[in-house]
């Protein structure tokens, strides 16, 4: 999800809530205790040099239950940081603690925002010997296939 995306959609929540891909929600006393700009310059296993950049909200559970963040709070804070940090419209990441902590993409299901998990993938896979994934096909489909019926002079 860019940041345009999220502004276009605070003003039409009565409430902001995340939760995981599971279902379990992020406590409703959660507190964005950092939004701003992540880059990364980086050179991959292919010799490529990259530069990425990401959004990055930061949530964060304290002891205080009565506290409850609203969607116009959240579009101000995003606002004073665009302003004061001159941040793009990019994808946004959002770091939640679990184990530890937690790096994930952000997305909506009409309702709630969800926190989808992130992987790590070789961005130079043809460069550093990674063959290509074969394509699995059931034999039993093959056999339909006019290609292999008999006499069809394919073997």
């Amino acid at each position: 999800m860019k940041l345009s995306e999220i502004k276009n959609i605070l003003p039409t929540l009565n409430n902001v809530e995340f939760q995981l891909e599971d279902g379990t929600f992020v406590p409703e006393h959660f507190h964005v205790t950092e939004v701003g700009t992540v880059t990364k310059h980086f050179i991959d296993c292919g010799g490529t040099i990259r530069d990425e950049k990401v959004v990055n909200f930061q949530l964060w559970n304290a002891d205080d239950y009565e506290h409850r963040l609203k969607p116009t709070k959240l579009l101000n804070i995003i606002k004073l940081s665009e302003e004061k940090l001159g941040m793009e419209n990019v994808e946004i990441e959002v770091e939640y603690q679990s184990n530890t902590i937690g790096k994930y993409d952000l997305d909506f299901n009409g309702k709630n925002f969800v926190l989808k998990s992130k992987a790590t993938a070789c961005l130079a896979q043809d460069a550093c010997g990674i063959p290509a994934q074969k394509q699995k096909v059931n034999l039993s489909e093959l056999k339909n296939s006019a290609c292999c019926a008999p006499n069809s002079g394919c073997c």
